[in-house]
Order: C-alpha cells, then sequence, then structure tokens
C-alpha cells in the first residue's frame, strides 16, 4: 500500500513538472505581441495575449518576405512597398488583394482586377519605383511657357513632389521579357492604397 501511495505522489509530481513552463523557470520572459512589440514579463506570454516568438514565416508552409499580418493598413509609402513586395514574393493574391482600395468596385470589376493580380503575383519581381508627376514647365515673367522642362532640369529648386503611383517591374514567368505594371496611389483612413 506504501510503494502505491508513493508511486501516485510520484506520478503527480512529474505530472505537475511536464505542465509547467520552462520559460517560467527562467524568470523573466521576451514575448512579442500581435503588433509585433516586445514586452519582458514574469508571467507566461499566453497570459498577456503574446507569444513566446513570431513563428517563422516559412514554418506553416509558406514562404512569406517579412512580418506577418499585423491586422492594420500602411500608413507609411515604405510599408505599401514592403507588403507589395511580401505579397508578389510569396505569389499571395489575397494578400495584394489587401493593400487595394476596393470602395466602389462591382462584383465584375473586382474580379477583373483579382485576375490581374493574380497575373502580378505570379510573375517575378524585379523592382517597385515611384512614379511622380510631370515637373512643372518654366515660365517667363509674364507667364508664358520657354521650356516644357519635359528632362525634368531645374534652373532653382524645387522640392521633390510625392509619388502619384508604383511602376512594379517584371519579368515574364520563366522568361527575361521584362513586364511592368503602373498601379495608382490613393490615401484613405488615414493609410496608403493601391488601384488599378
Amino acid at each position: 500500500m506504501r510503494s502505491v501511495l508513493v508511486l501516485i505522489v510520484l506520478l503527480a509530481l512529474g505530472g505537475a513538472l511536464a505542465w509547467s513552463s520552462p520559460a517560467r523557470a527562467q524568470g523573466v520572459q521576451r514575448c512579442t505581441t500581435l503588433s509585433g512589440d516586445t514586452v519582458y514579463t514574469d508571467k507566461r506570454c499566453e497570459d498577456i495575449g503574446a507569444v513566446d516568438r513570431l513563428p517563422n514565416a516559412t514554418s506553416a508552409g509558406v514562404a512569406t518576405a517579412g512580418p506577418l499580418y499585423r491586422g492594420g493598413c500602411s500608413r507609411t509609402l515604405s510599408d505599401l512597398v514592403h507588403q507589395i513586395t511580401a505579397a508578389i514574393d510569396a505569389k499571395d493574391v489575397n494578400r495584394l488583394a489587401g493593400v487595394y482600395l476596393w470602395s466602389g468596385a462591382s462584383d465584375a470589376t473586382a474580379n477583373r482586377i483579382l485576375d490581374r493580380m493574380e497575373a502580378i503575383v505570379q510573375r517575378p519581381l524585379v523592382d517597385i519605383v515611384p512614379i511622380r508627376p510631370e515637373p512643372p514647365p518654366i515660365l517667363d515673367e509674364a507667364g508664358n511657357v520657354v521650356d516644357l522642362n519635359a528632362d525634368g532640369y531645374y534652373p532653382q529648386y524645387v522640392p521633390q513632389q510625392r509619388p502619384v503611383g508604383l511602376r512594379i517591374i517584371q519579368t515574364l514567368k520563366n522568361s527575361a521579357t521584362p513586364s511592368n505594371t503602373t498601379l495608382g496611389l490613393r490615401r484613405a483612413y488615414n493609410c496608403f492604397w493601391i488601384t488599378l
């Protein structure tokens, strides 16, 4: 009877040790929140709504470039370019559709846009370059056009204008033939979006 009692106590103790987190024994935890912020705590990461570390993008079987989807929109142009790059690298049309401004698109229009996006994500990416507005013409004192300024030469300093679009430079699948797609840029809801 005594050996059975000792065995039960040992099993209970072993079960308690198996259920305890090895990270808890280490003291301070380094956790990553869903927004990507690092938090240090003495609690388990799950208790504060975080994870020990962000999972590797390739561990889920999907190769993505960059961080996990954060559930927000692109607040900066560089973040938008990153999202587009990651979508093309992962060949993920849904991720590319996530940065598209769908306001006012009918079902038929949405299907055509998705078909174009599917073609975009299937081609290898070479570069994404900003498209800036045409430089203003050079005028004389009377307001007459002296030079159309097609070459972009400015005799005086003019601040660089914000991009109005993005040009996706790609090659056709399995070839070196260049393919360019022009995306429009829009600001809505304090975020950057693309249009086709």
